[in-house]
């Protein structure tokens, strides 16, 4: 699969993740700088008719893990890709569709990053992603996620 084409890595989203496709998750933007997606508010909305901080910051990890999983497959890095840690700021509600844009927190930490995870099977990378709302920022996320070799998988299902 080519994941640098915005139409397959949907459609692996939506296959794999199927809560993306329930939310109405679309990938407007590939690249190895920065991935961004989108998602309606009539499939996100809470009780007050804004997004639901819980698919806000499911969107934001769907954008990071993508931007990683993008990079580690353009580097012939076959692994699996797992989520350590994050944390969530919403700076405003959100009353409409909304975008996020992800991208690597420190892109200097890369090179190290490949060659951690080719040497030891297991590398962490920080990626950060901003929520945005009619052109403004609504909210930030900051998260740690991990890549495990195909030996170091462990209990994690294949």
């Amino acid at each position: 699969m080519n994941m640098t084409d915005t139409t397959e890595l949907q459609q692996y989203l939506h296959e794999h993740i199927p809560l993306s496709a329930a939310m109405g998750v679309s990938v407007l933007q590939v690249a190895s700088e920065c991935v961004v997606l989108a998602a309606p508010l009539d499939r996100n909305i809470n009780h007050r008719q804004t997004v639901f901080g819980g698919s806000a910051s499911a969107v934001a990890i769907l954008a990071a893990w993508s931007l990683v999983q993008v990079r580690l497959r353009a580097a012939n890095l076959a692994c699996r890709l797992v989520i350590q840690r994050n944390t969530m700021d919403y700076d405003q509600p959100i009353s409409g569709d909304f975008t996020v844009h992800a991208w690597l927190a420190r892109p200097e930490a890369w090179p190290a990053f490949v060659r951690l995870l080719q040497r030891r099977g297991k590398a962490r990378i920080s990626v950060a992603a901003t929520l945005q709302f009619e052109g403004r920022a609504a909210g930030r996320f900051s998260g740690e996620f991990v890549a495990l070799a195909a030996g170091r998988l462990g209990n994690l299902p294949a």
